[in-house]
């Protein structure tokens, strides 16, 4: 299914090189001011442009066609629409007989009977990302309204800040070098992975449940759905296995935890320290570089040139993705 979340619901549609791509909200309270204007911010940081992205530029302006008038949400389901207009799709043509390695053309046309739409990797393209920043534009704006309280009457506002960033490219933590690693690994028609950091602060205690519904477990299912994502840890991570308890417990104070190994959450639930996860993302599939692989339908090993327009290290682009499906999980919880 296409669809994420119990109250707050994002549902994305569209393929890659299809007509429009785009998300319906379920679920999004009345009286959030919204405008087309407000998602400018976070999809000119998901935008290519820089060294190592995807030489595609798309206009990428969101219509809003439902759920606000006169400038704030109705309460009625928010769709939001992206019209595709820079499209190659004579590029995707011979990947059903020589599927790419590392990418979902093969399990797609396993799945869908080859009836599946290949161009651009269709609905498994990371374009559909994009509808997924726009439903965290309004999912933030929601962790920052204003609400009456129904037992004081009282206004209230809420104030959650996500902040992801790119802390290492292929394995460099040194920023100040990425850019002629990625002009060298561009030279080499080959990819990068990175790694993104995210922190969520504002929070209350207690949000969250045990078990199937912990604060990690939703985020995690929202982060595996991104494209191209190989692993997530929180706080300490994947380092506590080699910690000891006394190292890696989290002692309290009188405002809650005073160090944040456990990355803010305790039992399934916020425990009041600002939510902290990083996450891998892997080297983009659709190298320049000659591969050898399987052509289905000779039936003999085969070289796959991949041509098109493809990003050297999609992570470039992914720290605001990550920040939208932060957002969407907790408007959910919340």
């Amino acid at each position: 299914m296409n669809t994420f979340g119990h109250y707050f619901k994002v549902s994305i549609f569209g393929e890659s090189h299809g007509p429009a791509i785009g998300v319906v909200l379920d679920g999004v309270p009345e009286n959030i001011p919204l405008s087309e204007a407000d998602f400018d911010a976070d999809i000119a940081r998901r935008a290519s442009g820089a060294v190592g992205t995807t030489p595609r530029h798309e206009a990428d302006k969101p219509k809003i066609l439902s759920g606000v008038y006169e400038g704030v949400t109705t309460g009625a389901p928010v769709t939001i629409i992206f019209w595709n207009s820079n499209v190659q799709s004579q590029d995707y043509t011979k990947f059903d007989e020589i599927p790419r390695p590392g990418h979902a053309d093969f399990v797609a046309n396993i799945k869908y009977s080859f009836a599946n739409d290949p161009r651009g990797g269709g609905h498994f393209s990371g374009r559909l990302t994009l509808p997924i920043v726009a439903a965290g534009v309004v999912a933030k704006k929601i962790l920052n309204a204003e609400y009456i309280d129904p037992s004081t009457k009282e206004k209230e506002q809420l104030k959650v800040s996500i902040d992801a960033k790119l802390t290492e490219i292929g394995g460099e933590t040194d920023s100040s070098k990425w850019d002629a690693l990625l002009k060298e690994t561009i030279r080499h028609g080959d990819s990068l992975g990175g790694i993104i950091e995210c922190t969520v602060k504002g929070l209350g205690v207690g949000i969250g449940d045990p078990f199937w519904d912990s604060v990690e477990s939703v985020i995690s299912h929202a982060i595996f759905s991104i494209p191209g994502i190989r692993g997530i840890e929180f706080g300490d991570g994947f380092k506590a296995a080699r910690m000891k308890g006394s190292e890696h417990n989290d002692p309290f104070g009188p405002e809650g935890p005073i160090k944040n190994g456990a990355g803010g959450v305790n039992g399934g639930l916020t425990n009041g320290a600002p939510i902290v996860f990083r996450v891998a993302v892997k080297p983009t599939s659709s190298i320049a570089q000659p591969q050898k692989t399987w052509n289905f339908l000779a039936g003999k090993e085969d070289i796959l040139e991949i041509k098109g327009r493809h990003d050297v290290c999609f992570a470039l682009r992914t720290p605001v993705i990550v920040e939208a499906m932060a957002a969407i999980v907790l408007v959910d919880l919340l």
